[in-house]
This record gives C-alpha cells, structure tokens and sequence, in this order.
C-alpha cells in the first residue's frame, strides 16, 4: 500500500490545535460525532492497526475503509470506548453522523442509540448523505480528524488520541 504524507501549511495546522479541546471541555456541551471517522480509528487502535500522529495533532488511520467498512467484533468494543469517554466527559448531548452511503447504516445507528440510551447519554445516531457538510454547519463541537472538518469547526476533539492517551498507545508520528 502507497502511504502518501500530506504536508500542510504551519498556519493549517496551528489552526487546528487552536480548535482542539480537552475532555473536560465537554461537560455540558453537545458533541457532534463523525461516526464512521470516529469509530474506525479506534477500531485501529484497539487492533493494533498503524494510527499515526499527524502535524496538525491530530490521530488518523491510513486504512482507507471507508465504503468497503462493515462493522466487526471490535466494532463494538470502539464504540464502548467512544461513549465511555463522552459519558465521563459530561456532554449534554451527543448527535453521530453515520454516513447513508455505507451499507448497514440504519442498523448501526439503531445500536448506537440504544447504547447511547444504556449509558442515559441524551442524543440520536443518523444515517445523512452529507456527514461533512452537516458536521462543517452544526456550530458545536467536532469529534473528527478530518481536516476539512475540523477546518470549518469552531471547536474540536480527537476522541481516538484521547482513548490512545488511556489506553498507554502511542501513536506513530508523521
């Protein structure tokens, strides 16, 4: 597999530090999650699949899933991780963007919001044709490490480097 890097201006990437928040930012905020984004880089943690540190500081996975994803047995333990953190967090409401386009969407949004309901953490799971656009428009706080998202962001979290920070993994550096 051809790993390209991706360089970006100093300005870029101080930007997206700027947005960068802290879990205990969260309390009392509504998060919204980009889901598939989210979710698949914690599974690549949880599975020892290369994350990489990027110089935005920001944690991304180089899998390139993304239309190919079905949800596997890790799937569920990523998710666990995910609202765990969230829930400890303290957010007031948490809204996953799961993207329409991806096979089984419906029912991984229905998972995701009876967990959500377990844990008595206030939000909804949706499948949307346009996971970036709504994420760039939503005016709250961006879990994602998409840098055009969290480019058009006020605000953001990395919730797979906080779970790595847990968890005592460490990301490689690019």
């Amino acid at each position: 597999m051809l790993l390209r890097r991706v360089v970006i201006s100093a300005k870029t990437a101080l930007s997206r530090m700027a947005k960068a928040r802290h879990p205990s930012d969260l309390c009392e905020k509504t998060v919204f999650l980009d889901g598939y984004n989210t979710i698949i880089t914690v599974e690549s943690l949880l599975t020892g699949y290369p994350v990489y540190l990027c110089d935005d500081g920001f944690v991304r996975d180089t899998r390139g899933l993304f239309r190919r994803y079905r949800a596997g047995t890790v799937t569920f333990s990523a998710i666990d991780e995910i609202l765990r953190l969230l829930c400890e967090a303290g957010s007031s409401r948490v809204e996953v963007l799961l993207d329409a386009q991806i096979s089984r969407s419906g029912e991984l949004a229905g998972e995701l919001r009876r967990l959500m309901a377990e844990r008595h953490l206030p939000g909804d799971a949706q499948c949307v044709r346009d996971v970036d656009h709504q994420l760039k428009i939503c005016g709250g706080v961006v879990a994602s490490s998409d840098g055009n998202v969290i480019d058009c962001a006020k605000e953001a979290i990395d919730l797979p480097a906080e779970i790595a920070r847990r968890q005592g993994l460490i990301p490689r550096i690019v």
